[in-house]
């Protein structure tokens, strides 16, 4: 699957938009893919470093039209946790010398909301 079909759309909510503070974006995504698909497809999509992800089944709503009943469909909502404060890599080179890299992520989305 490719990135673009994983994540469909963030979910905009005041509950959502409290734990932009704390790292954490909330999208819709594609019912068949997994946790290790998520993230790499956040990683991919907006160059930011994921942390973790939790995934909920939304189950759709009984709707009424009239005097006919119906069912909303059923969503994946995938809650990702991304790091807010990205730092340098450090690890031994050869000849025992402590070598960095910069780390070239972002510490938020910046497209989510328009934010």
């Amino acid at each position: 699957m490719m990135a673009e079909d994983i994540i469909i759309a963030p979910v905009v909510t005041e509950k959502s938009n409290d734990g932009i503070n704390e790292g954490k974006y909330t999208f819709k995504v594609n019912k068949k893919a997994t946790k290790p698909e998520i993230a790499m497809a956040v990683e991919k999509l907006f160059n930011v470093k994921v942390l973790k992800v939790n995934t909920i089944n939304v189950s759709g709503k009984t709707r009424r039209v009239g005097r006919n009943y119906g069912k909303t469909s059923d969503w994946k909502k995938a809650i990702v946790t991304i790091d807010t404060n990205p730092s340098d890599k450090t690890y031994l080179a050869e000849g025992g010398k402590v070598k960095k890299v910069a780390m070239k992520y972002k510490d938020s989305i910046e497209e989510f909301m328009g934010a």
